[in-house]
């Protein structure tokens, strides 16, 4: 049986301009880590012949990260109800970008795998600690468009990742991109310390003994919230499968240079920095609900992978980027929108940390995965037909979920 908790708002937070600093910040934070997470995708091919690791061994790398992130998720969400979330989202920032540094000095495969892990271990816990921020200081009806505002931020990270990531290798290195974007993490980490503040229900529920910490059987028995998760570990599947291995098949599988690969992965970012929020206001204006959205989007994102992949040229990629973008990247403002109520704002940041967790296990499973697929085919269409396969289950999946006031 689902259990749907009545969210309580902050009313200091919600009538508050400050909320605003507050979605600045977290939205900041957010976009940083996914700086850090796509450096990777146009470092890779270079990180692998400094290294001498192999194409299908890289993959290696990303998947490091990701069990780092997945762990990370499971547990930040968790203590960001119990300890606040201003000092989650500061500390895991603060150290990843310490760890970044420290990759982009790596002396072998075997230490740079390590810090990958490290890297993701600690970046992930900002994502629960910012749904969190945006729940005490947002309402419901406003949520759509905060949410939007605030997951630009992957799409983004990729555009800044890839707009300046292959430059910089060619001005200096590899090393350069991660020494450069870790000491930036440090920095607004310090930031977001210093100016942010948790809101009425920040710091989870207070005693004389301090924060207590949540108690989560509430979320135990929550169909909603599980097959929400699922439904987004398919459209993660395709989403960072494609960020993640993009750049090296469109070069290795097509022979397109890469400051032209990293062109195109721009495109296809851009287009979700624009289309995030416009979607998050939309469905705020509607107030019809965000499931069918979520399917039709997920629904569009098979489609233009399909028809990606089957691309050849430079100026191809280009065309359909934008519209890949599209279908990348706006289903996660509103399946993050949906988690507050389906979980309460007591436990947001659990529930978003528990669900990104099971969103992420599609990252770390596909960078391997297409490897595989690519090496053993040669097919950069095959490769393609594998990313589709999540989205598509996605899709199935999102049509089962229930939202709150809202028909079945």
């Amino acid at each position: 049986m689902s259990v749907h908790a009545t969210p309580r708002q902050a009313v200091s937070g919600i009538s508050s301009p400050y909320r605003w600093v507050i979605l600045l910040l977290c939205w900041a934070s957010f976009t940083m880590t996914s700086v850090d997470r796509s450096t990777w995708g146009p470092a890779s091919a270079s990180i692998g012949e400094a290294l001498g690791v192999s194409l299908a061994g890289l993959g290696v790398f990303a998947t490091a990260y990701y069990i780092g992130y997945v762990v990370s998720n499971a547990g930040g969400g968790f203590l960001t109800d119990w300890l606040g979330a201003r000092n989650i989202l500061a500390g895991s920032l603060f150290v990843a970008g310490g760890f970044m540094v420290l990759f982009g000095s790596s002396p072998s495969a075997g230490v740079g795998i390590a810090f990958q892990a490290l890297i993701g271990l600690f970046a992930g816990a900002d994502y629960a600690a910012g749904v969190k921020l945006i729940t005490v200081w947002f309402t419901s009806e406003g949520r759509g468009l905060a949410m939007g505002v605030f997951m630009t931020a992957t799409s983004l990270g990729t555009v800044i990742a890839n707009a300046v990531v292959p430059r910089l290798i060619q001005w200096q290195s590899w090393e350069t991109s991660y020494h450069f974007f870790g000491a930036a993490s440090m920095v607004l980490a310090v930031a977001c310390l210093l100016l942010i503040r948790n809101g009425d229900a920040g710091a989870g529920a207070r005693s004389e003994a301090g924060p207590q910490k949540p108690d989560l059987r509430p979320l135990m028995g929550n169909r909603d919230l599980l097959l929400l998760g699922l439904a987004g570990f398919g459209g993660l599947w395709g989403t960072y499968g494609f960020i993640t291995w993009s750049n090296t098949l469109m070069v290795k599988g097509n022979g397109i240079d890469p400051v032209t690969a990293g062109t195109v992965v721009v495109v296809f970012g851009i287009v979700a920095v624009v289309s995030k929020p416009l979607i998050g206001l939309v469905t705020d204006l509607i107030g019809k609900g965000r499931r069918i959205p979520t399917v039709v989007v997920l629904a569009f994102f098979v489609v233009t992978l399909l028809v990606f992949g089957s691309m050849t040229t430079a100026t191809q990629f280009l065309i359909v980027a934008p519209f890949l973008g599209l279908g990348a990247y706006i289903y996660s403002p509103l399946m993050v929108a949906m988690i507050p109520d389906l979980s309460g704002q007591r436990l947001a940041g659990s529930a978003a940390g528990a669900t990104n967790a099971v969103w992420q296990l599609g990252s770390v499973i596909v960078p391997v995965v297409i490897g595989a697929v690519f090496q053993t085919t040669g097919s950069f269409y095959a490769a393609f037909v594998t990313l589709a396969i999540g989205p598509l289950v996605g899709a199935i999946l999102m049509f089962f979920v229930r939202e709150p006031g809202k028909a079945a």
